[in-house]
């Protein structure tokens, strides 16, 4: 059993770990997206390289690694999902390939919520709306839905999630330093702001 952690948490790392981002812009002549903006190769920073499709493709596939790599470990190893959830996450912010620098994990994190349990992560995109709605900042609203996603799927009777998911939140959190930096001092851009 301990085997099959360890199997479901090194597939799940190397899933979580395959850079999209970098590897649309790279491949549709959008350049090395790890040069511009924040340096990070998720959606948000793909977009700033002005196509907004490649940043579309990178949130759905970012979001789809992490589906996928829970469906793989409740498929082969019963019992691990949770593990593989966690494992993703951290592939994606720290891959190997890129010398352990990698995105923000949010689009990660909605895949493996999906995969884990689909009500809650349907009440964490309402969440997550709504946020984005009141604080036009869609740094706000990522941490305000990894944060409650713990508290969602206990109230939904899935308290064996919350580990995971409190793991995921903290890794999401921890990536997003700087943007709470600069939400502390004031900063941080609105969505549509020039």
């Amino acid at each position: 059993m301990q085997t099959d952690f360890i199997i479901a948490a090194i597939a799940g790392y190397l899933l979580g770990s395959i850079p999209f981002g970098l590897i649309l812009t790279r491949a549709f002549g959008a350049g090395d997206v790890r040069q511009i903006g924040s340096g990070s190769i998720g959606a948000t920073n793909v977009l700033r390289t002005g196509r907004k499709g490649l940043a579309a493709a990178t949130v759905l596939l970012d979001a789809g690694k992490g589906v996928a790599a829970v469906l793989l470990a409740a498929a082969l190893w019963p019992g691990t999902e949770g593990v593989a959830a966690v494992a993703a996450i951290v592939g994606h912010c720290f891959p190997i390939w890129l010398r352990f620098k990698g995105g923000k994990g949010f689009a990660t994190a909605a895949g493996v919520l999906l995969a884990l349990h689909w009500p809650s992560f349907l009440i964490c995109a309402a969440i997550w709306a709504a946020t984005v709605f009141a604080s036009r900042m869609s740094s706000v609203a990522s941490l305000t839905a990894v944060t409650f996603a713990p508290v969602v799927v206990w109230a939904l009777d899935r308290a064996d999630l919350v580990p995971a998911l409190i793991a995921v939140a903290i890794v999401v959190w921890f990536q997003h330093r700087a943007n709470i930096g600069r939400l502390m001092r004031g900063e941080e851009p609105r969505i549509g702001a020039k």
